[in-house]
């Protein structure tokens, strides 16, 4: 409890440092242990959920997670999906997924797939509860008949840009559209004639009738439905008008028995709209919607126009590329479920919008991974280690626990021979102070195995160091001296004879973040070195079989997990998910 608060309160801190102070639902104030409990237990919407279930406004819970199949999900998403599957599980109610394709344009079936494998993978679950918003088109058509027949809804046809003009702004009303009075007869048949395809797209729409003088704009007269001719990736062509998000999001929710509508803070001035739909289309125990605030990541990009040039343009490989922060991306990172669970818990549900470090996200997979990987030893800069003394052609077995912290997992065999690899940066020909790896004259632990001393180098032709010698000490098995003589560095390796090479890709922000995300003409400000690849690694002969997904820490290097789509038996791919060194500080 006590370090889920710490993050808390930083989160909050942060907020308050980089938002110019913007007043928060809950301060940094001291408070006693009481108001600390209070303050992680319920956010405002479980509250309002308590109190509907109390006043008898419903008898039971139900959400949804909405998107719209035009692109991959990022991590704004994953807050929403584990916000409203986790309400629907508290209160033991229902979790329904439910596409919104109602703009044919830009929807893709790649898209829903994506989607669908997303929400399965945060363990969000919605057993047989998959919809589309198209499977509700013929209700929709009912509902803008409805409101024609009431006198609450008419054809137009004014101009997408007259209707901008008509609308007025925030300093003056609006005016009525000069086809606003036609009568109900009308109406009726000028819309039949819409949906049989007798006008071309944008020639006629269909417009609630509200209030022109509202000092909401989305209550002036909004669209409802338009005229497109385009083939929709569920029905085909058997439509040629499309209702619009504000008119259909809120049908389907009715028609599906949500309870609580659980969107983002951008729609709150379109909530007057939702009720009027609900209300006048004559939906029973309509549902309620409930706004929160979204969640941002310093120096991310999440935005689909700026993903999708970038995949256009291959700097990235894809929308799953590990530098993105789509749900995908994350995934073949090596990001777990529960690390991302983990993060939306710390980083709260508020009414003030709020950007969330980076580094938050990367401590939550640390802290999740840390127990339950197996830690083994792979070499991403190679330089070859020869032991003068060992016995020519012997190999022997080692036993090595697979993690000191979690004893549950084992111990591993490695092996070892007289020629080995390790990192190029633990010898050093004229070490500087304080450094305690290998140099002429210097002994050192090989991790798991023996103490060894260098005893000098081999160089090119250029300078360049290419084997290290050294001699061992037989005595010293395991990696301790039976005289009690003490060592200060240890270094990793891997047998050179048995060793796997591999792929290893690093990655950093894809943004500058000295620089900030965008350059002034809106251009993104992209890191030069966001990737690096290192083609010739090399790892423990245990991770040969590692399927995609798989992850393991590699001491001293970080987090990897095998690449999903280049990584062969033959020649694995990991990536780095995360380093081991955490730039986030917590508070105490």
């Amino acid at each position: 409890f006590r370090e889920k608060y710490d993050m808390i309160k930083y989160h909050h801190i942060y907020e308050q440092e980089n938002n110019g102070g913007n007043e928060m639902e809950e301060n940094t104030k001291t408070v006693t242990e009481a108001e600390e409990k209070e303050s992680v237990s319920k956010n405002f919407i479980e509250r309002e959920i308590e109190k509907d279930l109390a006043e008898g406004v419903y008898n039971h819970v139900q959400t949804r997670f909405p998107p719209e199949p035009n692109g991959y999900l990022h991590i704004g998403h994953a807050k929403s999906i584990i916000l409203n599957s986790g309400l629907a599980e508290e209160y033991h109610g229902k979790f329904n997924l439910r596409f919104d394709d109602t703009n044919p344009t830009k929807e893709k079936t790649e898209f829903v797939q994506s989607i669908i494998e997303d929400v399965k993978w945060l363990g969000a679950e919605f057993e047989d509860r998959l919809f589309f918003a198209s499977d509700y088109f013929e209700k929709m058509y009912e509902c803008a008949v409805l409101l024609i027949k009431k006198g609450k809804a008419f054809v137009c046809d004014l101009s997408a840009e007259q209707i901008r003009e008509y609308r007025g702004d925030f300093n003056t009303p609006g005016k009525e559209s000069p086809y606003r009075n036609r009568s109900i007869e009308e109406n009726l048949e000028l819309f039949e004639n819409m949906k049989n395809g007798m006008y071309k797209d944008g020639e006629k729409v269909l417009r609630a009738k509200i209030d022109m003088a509202s000092p909401n704009i989305n209550m002036r007269d909004p669209v409802i439905y338009r005229v497109a001719h385009m083939t929709h990736h569920n029905t085909g062509d058997k439509w040629c008008i499309y209702p619009m998000y504000d008119f259909a999001h809120p049908i389907e929710d009715a028609i599906e028995h949500i309870t609580h509508s659980i969107c983002t803070l951008e729609f709150e001035d379109h909530r007057p709209l939702y009720d009027w739909v609900v209300r006048e289309c004559e939906f029973e125990n309509p549902p309620r919607q409930i706004e929160f605030a979204k969640m941002y990541l310093t120096n991310v990009i999440t935005g689909k126009r700026y993903i999708k040039k970038l995949v256009e343009d291959k700097i990235v490989d894809g929308w799953d590329d590990p530098r993105l922060v789509s749900i995908a991306a994350l995934r073949r990172r090596g990001f777990t479920p529960e690390s991302i669970r983990k993060f939306v818990e710390l980083a709260g549900v508020s009414k003030a919008d709020s950007s969330i470090d980076y580094a938050m996200l990367e401590y939550c997979v640390r802290e999740d991974l840390k127990l339950k990987k197996a830690r083994v030893m792979a070499v991403l800069d190679p330089v070859k280690l020869v032991i003068d003394n060992y016995p020519e052609g012997q190999m022997e077995e080692l036993t090595a626990p697979c993690n000191l912290e979690n004893p549950e997992l084992g111990d591993r065999v490695i092996p070892f021979g007289k020629e080995l690899y390790i990192e190029r940066e633990d010898f050093m020909e004229e070490p500087p102070k304080k450094y305690f790896r290998l140099f002429p004259g210097n002994e050192v632990r090989l991790m798991n195995a023996y103490f060894v001393t260098c005893t000098g180098c081999e160089k090119d032709a250029d300078g360049n160091v290419t084997v290290v010698h050294c001699t061992y000490d037989p005595e010293t098995k395991g990696g301790n001296a039976p005289d009690g003589r003490k060592v200060k560095g240890t270094i990793h390796w891997v047998a050179k004879e048995t060793a796997v090479q591999a792929e290893c890709r690093l990655y950093e922000n894809l943004v500058d973040e000295e620089k900030g995300k965008l350059n002034e003409d809106g251009t993104l400000n992209l890191n030069p070195n966001s990737l690096t690849i290192l083609k010739e690694c090399y790892v423990e002969p245990s991770l040969k079989d590692a399927k995609a997904y798989d992850s393991f820490q590699f001491v001293r290097n970080g987090y990897f997990c095998v690449d999903c789509r280049d990584s062969a038996p033959e020649y694995p791919v990991f990536n780095r998910i995360v380093s081991l060194k955490s730039s986030f500080k917590i508070t105490k």
